[in-house]
C-alpha cells in the first residue's frame, strides 16, 4: 500500500512514522507547505518528498492522510473523494457547517472512505468508560463531567485559524462523551473567559471555558477546558451512576494534588501535552485506518460522526456569544439535512 500524508507538522510527522514502521504499507509520499521539512522527514523515515499537493495524486496513492491546517481539509477530502481514494483527516473536517457538509456530500457521492481523527476513541480509558456504561455496571448515568486542560497556550499566530477553544479542543470531548454514553446531546449552555493573556480576546477567542449539556436520557454533563493549566496537561472524564461512579485519566501522571492528608501525593512527571498523553491513540487509529482501507473493519469515526461533534461545539459558540440555552434542534447539519 502507497499511502500519500500531506503536512508534515507535528501530527503528520507522529503519523508518518507510525505509517512507515507498518508492515502493510510500502511507501510513503510526503508533502508539506514548508518543502524542507516534508524532504527532512522523508530522508528520516527513508520515504518519498513530494513538491506538493498535485504530485501526490499525480504519483498515485492508494490512500491519503490529511494533517494540513484546517482550512485545508475540505477541500482535500473532496479532491481525493473526487480521485476515488479512501482519506484519513485530523478534525474536524471544517470550521464551519456548510464546508463540512459540502465535504461530506463528496465523499457519500463517490462511495469512499473518510475515518477521522478523534483518537480519545482508542484511549484504553476511555474504551474501559464506554464498556462500563454499556455493560450496566454504573446503573442509570446521571452525571458526567469531562476536562481538557492544556499545560500552555498554543502560538497567537494559530488563534485566529483555530476555530476557537470550542470547536479545536472542547470538540475532542463532545465527541467522546457522545461515543461513550451512546447518546445524543439536546442542549446546551456554555459560558468563556477571555481573562488570560491579550491573544486570546484579540483573536476573538476564550482562554477558559465551559458548559452544561444535557443528554437525550437526561443525564447531565459538564465540559470544561483552559489553555492555561500550568501543573500540566489534564484530560479526565468522570461518570456517576446509580450504582457506581469511574473515572477515565486517573493515575500517576495527572497533573493535580490533593490537599487531604492521606491523599495522594502530586505527580512527579505531569503529562505535558497531547502527543505524549494520548501516543499510543494515535498509533493506533492509523492501524486502524489500515484495517478499514483493507476492509477488514468497519469505520470507527466517519464525517458524520465528526459533524455531530463540531454541531454540538458550533451550539456551544452560539451559547456563549449570546448567553442564553442553545437546543442542537437549531444548528443546521442533521443527517437529513446533509446533501446527496
Amino acid at each position: 500500500m502507497r499511502i500519500g500524508v500531506i503536512g508534515t507538522g507535528r501530527i503528520g510527522t507522529v503519523h508518518a512514522n507510525t505509517l512507515s514502521r507498518h508492515r502493510d504499507v510500502g511507501s510513503l509520499i510526503l508533502t508539506d507547505a514548508d518543502g524542507a521539512r516534508a524532504q527532512e522527514l522523508a530522508h528520516r523515515l527513508g520515504e518519498t518528498a513530494a513538491p506538493g499537493v498535485d504530485e501526490i495524486f499525480r504519483w498515485g496513492v492508494d490512500a491519503v492522510v490529511i494533517t494540513t491546517a484546517t482550512s485545508a481539509h475540505a477541500e482535500l477530502i473532496g479532491r481525493a473523494a473526487r480521485s476515488g481514494l479512501p482519506v484519513f483527516c485530523e478534525k474536524p473536517i471544517a470550521l464551519d457547517l456548510p464546508g463540512t457538509l459540502h465535504a461530506i456530500a463528496e465523499v457519500e457521492a463517490a462511495g469512499t472512505i473518510l475515518q477521522m481523527g478523534f483518537q480519545r476513541r482508542f484511549d484504553a480509558g476511555y474504551t474501559g468508560a464506554r464498556e462500563a456504561v454499556r455493560s450496566g455496571r454504573l446503573g442509570r448515568l446521571h452525571t458526567v463531567r469531562a476536562v481538557t486542560s492544556d499545560q500552555a497556550p498554543p502560538p497567537a499566530a494559530y488563534l485566529p485559524q483555530s476555530g476557537g477553544l470550542y470547536r479545536d479542543t472542547l470538540i475532542h470531548d463532545f465527541d467522546i462523551l457522545r461515543w461513550v454514553t451512546g447518546r445524543e446531546v439536546v442542549d446546551v449552555y456554555a459560558a468563556g473567559s477571555d481573562a488570560g493573556p491579550g491573544m486570546f480576546r484579540a483573536a476573538g477567542d476564550v482562554d477558559t471555558g465551559a458548559a452544561l449539556l444535557t443528554l437525550d436520557d437526561g443525564t447531565l454533563a459538564t465540559v470544561t477546558a483552559t489553555r492555561l493549566n500550568g501543573a500540566g496537561y489534564d484530560v479526565r472524564m468522570e461518570l456517576a451512576g446509580e450504582l457506581d461512579q469511574i473515572v477515565v485519566g486517573l493515575d500517576d501522571r495527572t497533573p493535580i494534588a490533593s490537599t487531604e492528608p492521606t491523599g495522594p501525593p502530586a505527580a512527579d512527571r505531569p503529562w505535558t501535552g497531547f502527543l505524549e498523553r494520548f501516543g499510543p491513540s494515535y498509533e493506533a487509529e492509523l492501524i486502524a485506518f489500515i484495517e478499514v482501507v483493507r476492509g477488514e473493519r468497519p469505520n470507527p469515526c466517519d464525517g458524520r460522526e465528526a459533524l455531530q461533534a463540531l454541531r454540538i461545539a458550533e451550539a456551544c459558540e452560539v451559547s456563549r456569544r449570546n448567553r442564553r440555552p442553545v437546543r442542537l434542534a437549531e444548528i443546521p447539519g442533521a443527517a437529513e439535512s446533509v446533501p446527496g
